[in-house]
């Protein structure tokens, strides 16, 4: 509320100080040269994808396991969006059937970093490397996780956040950063959110108003000094979750890239018999949540696309079978005992649980 009264005060609610505070602040934490706030993590998204050059008659290659802004963002460009299945453990890029689709119309790759985990880096590196292509994080959902030491977003041409309030890092509304070690980039990005200024009335392109609200800034500023902090909690609670479900027949818990440190941002399990599930949990008064049931090419905005069921068949079966668990920083160990004990009853025996 301090943060909050300041930015009243100074009356700098669109950008500003308070911005360029958290935009230095939060690079640093992504190890990264840049950081430009922006009105959302699709804002992000769209904008990278602009001043990368892609454009009408690019295609940009991303998973349809994810939240479709990802694949909205690469359609507002005039790209036409290329899926990959997932990893049928990590739930992120299969490296593998990335290579297969890459073809000279390929203009940058788009992984996403789901859950709180960070894509298999290398082999997604060594694939645009060879063909020319740039690399953006889509890092919304892995605000301080790393693969080999480095920090989300810091690998790529560029990396994406969404501080939308449920994230690992949240607003108290709708912000968004890009990331990135490219100066050039960075200014491009600049100009865009901004209409297309490089200082006031001279515009040199046609941008948008993308700008990070003031009020946000100063939101996220106080809240990121406990980020870290707050995803070691966050691992914790996982590691507790893992440590009472790991024998439980029928149910497929998540797991983690040697490579990476995820962060939970998610804790989605893989279960049969789902909709009984969630109503045995809401029964008890635990809340869980689906993330995400139907993958983006077979959602009705993407039919011309053409990728009917069986396309993906991994990114497909995970869709039917997740269940997202409660995880956040403020979990007690009752709750978290309480939740496994539910998912045992169930698990143990799931027809008894009904009689």
């Amino acid at each position: 509320m301090e943060a909050v009264s300041n930015v009243i005060e100074n009356t700098a609610f669109s950008g500003g100080t308070f911005v360029k505070e958290f935009e230095g602040e939060f690079a640093r934490f992504c190890q990264s040269a840049h950081a430009i706030g922006v009105g959302s993590g699709t804002d992000a998204i769209w904008l990278a994808l602009l001043a990368l050059g892609v454009g009408p008659g690019d295609e940009v290659i991303t998973t349809p396991m994810t939240f479709i802004a990802t694949v909205e963002a690469i359609s507002r460009t005039g790209a036409v969006p290329v899926f990959v299945d997932i990893d049928d453990q990590t739930y992120t890029m299969n490296p593998t059937a990335l290579e297969k689709v890459v073809t000279s119309r390929t203009k940058a790759i788009l992984p996403v970093h789901l859950f709180g985990q960070m894509a298999d880096m290398n082999p997604i590196v060594e694939i645009a490397r060879a063909h020319g292509v740039s690399i953006l994080e889509d890092a919304a959902q892995a605000h301080g996780a790393e693969y080999d030491g480095n920090r989300a977003g810091s690998i790529g041409d560029a990396g994406c956040f969404s501080f939308y309030p449920g994230k690992n890092l949240g607003a108290c509304g709708e912000a968004g950063a890009v990331v990135t070690q490219n100066h050039e980039l960075a200014a491009k990005i600049r100009e865009l959110r901004n209409h297309g200024q490089i200082r006031k009335h001279h515009h040199v392109s046609i941008g948008w108003n993308c700008r990070m609200d003031g009020i946000q800034a100063a939101v996220l500023a106080v809240k990121l000094k406990n980020l870290d902090q707050n995803n070691e909690k966050r691992r914790e609670h996982a590691a507790k979750y893992a440590k009472y479900l790991k024998d439980l027949p029928n149910l497929i818990l998540p797991a983690s890239n040697c490579r990476t440190r995820h962060v939970h941002h998610v804790y989605a399990i893989r279960v049969s018999h789902r909709v009984k599930f969630m109503k045995y949990l809401n029964m008890k008064g635990i809340g869980c949540a689906i993330h995400y049931p139907t993958p983006v090419h077979l959602q009705p905005a993407y039919k011309d696309l053409g990728k009917g069921r069986g396309s993906f068949p991994v990114a497909e079966r995970c869709a039917d079978e997740f269940v997202s668990l409660p995880i956040y920083p403020e979990l007690t160990s009752n709750q978290i005992e309480r939740v496994t004990q539910a998912v045992r009853e169930f698990h143990e025996n799931p027809f008894s649980v009904w009689t």
